[in-house]
Order: C-alpha cells, then structure tokens, then sequence
C-alpha cells in the first residue's frame, strides 16, 4: 500500500512573522500513515527547518539549479538546500515552465540534480485548458513524463515522486472531476509501467490543482491518487491539516 502524502506548495507567499505563525500551528501535526512537506519560499526553508525540527513535517525547496555549484548568481543548488535540512524539491512545476521558460530537459536535468544531492524530488506535470479541450492531454503529459524517464533507472523513480498538475485548476478555483484526475493518474501510472514495469505500482502520485477541504476526500479517493500538491489552501493551517486528514481516509 503506497503511503499518502500531502504537499503545501507556500510559492512567492509569507513573512517572517506570518510564516512562524504558520509554523506553530503545523508543528504538532501528527496524521498516521500521511507524510506532511511544506515548501517556503526560499528565504524561509531554513527557519522552517528549524522550527519544524522534531516534528512529523518536512520541509522541501520549490526550486534549485541544475548544478551543484559555480556562477549562477541568484540560483540555489540542490546539495545547499540538503545542507541546510530540506528533504525534498519541487521539480518543473507548471509556473517554472510557463512563466521562467523550463523546458521538459530542463525539468529532466534538475530532476537528476535532485537526486545526486540525496533528495526527493517531486516532478510536476500537466497539461493547459488548450491543450485539453483538444483530445492532447495524456500526450502532453506523457511527453512530459518521458523526458525524465528516458534519463533515470527504476531504483530512482521509486524513491522519487509525480504531482500532476492540470495548469487550467491552478489558482483559478477550478479543479478536475474526481473521475479526471483519476483518468489521468491511471494514465501517468501506466505510462511509468510501460517503462519500468511492477515499479510503476510503487511510485506515489499527488493531484495538484485547487485541492480544498471541501474537495479533498472525493479527490484523494481516486485508486491511483496518493494525495495532494495543495497551493492557496496550504497557506490556511486550519484548511491544509483538514486536507492531510482527508488524505489519510483517501483510500478507506
């Protein structure tokens, strides 16, 4: 049985004083059988690291460089993140590849920095309200999938993470039908078997795309979805720990 997980994607969000509100309230977070991450914005990861020390929640990074070091002014390494206490990374997130212009290599080559630093990264794919309203949906996330496929081996995406990500539910209130987003993850988790077999059954996959409380138990009961990639929602605690409770009694 693949063990939920819950992921509160904060984005360019917060202050010093908001995210230690924030912080506090999540600290005590215990949900058997659910992992919890958070990821601040990058000023931040190491004050939640610290505050979060002890407690059931990681903290991850939203984005690193595809390097490990050199001239890249005002870029972050993925071995610097593991250096300062992050367990895991946001990878091609739908925001880095529309608005900073990452492409699916790109998402592929950080992927793999990720994973050379000992973290785990959580690739994000999904396709535009364009892109589905003309039957190319699977496709493009196929296409997505397979540029990191293509580079890596059975034993690393194992230990790796998806987050599927329809771009037209991002931030706009709209969401998939629980029966889409189910479609979808049947079709990512077959995808990755086409690749690497039985390993496919193994690999955790989260639904990303105004998850609320209200929505979550419907969203997370889906066979193939193992949780959420919760944006706006994240950023209430009170909203965001009644999504990880609803991420445990998903597969009830």
């Amino acid at each position: 049985m693949r063990r939920s997980v819950v992921a509160g994607n904060w984005k360019m969000h917060g202050s010093t004083a908001s995210i230690a509100r924030l912080l506090d309230e999540l600290k005590p977070l215990r949900i058997p059988d659910v992992d919890v991450i958070v990821f601040p914005p990058t000023a931040y990861v190491a004050m939640a690291v610290h505050v979060l020390k002890g407690s059931s929640v990681a903290v991850g990074a939203q984005n690193v460089h595809s390097e490990s070091d050199g001239a890249y002014t005002g870029e972050v390494a993925a071995e610097m993140m593991a250096d300062i206490g992050a367990t895991c990374v946001l990878v091609g997130h739908s925001e880095r590849r529309t608005m900073c212009g990452e492409s699916d290599e790109v998402a592929a080559r950080k992927f793999a920095a990720v994973r050379r630093a000992g973290l785990t990264p959580i690739l994000c794919v999904g396709e535009t309200l364009a892109e589905r309203e003309t039957g190319r949906a699977e496709a493009i996330v196929a296409r997505q999938l397979d540029a990191v496929l293509r580079t890596t081996d059975a034993a690393t995406l194992k230990s790796s993470m998806i987050a599927y990500e329809p771009v037209w539910a991002i931030g706009t209130g709209r969401n998939a039908t629980p029966a889409d987003a189910q479609q979808m993850h049947r079709s990512i988790r077959s995808r990755i078997g086409e690749w690497f077999g039985s390993v496919a059954d193994e690999v955790r996959i989260l639904y990303g795309g105004s998850i609320k409380a209200d929505n979550a138990v419907d969203l997370f009961a889906g066979a193939d979805i193992d949780g959420g990639l919760v944006g706006g929602a994240s950023l209430d605690a009170k909203q965001f720990i009644e999504i990880c409770r609803a991420a445990r009694h998903g597969h009830d």
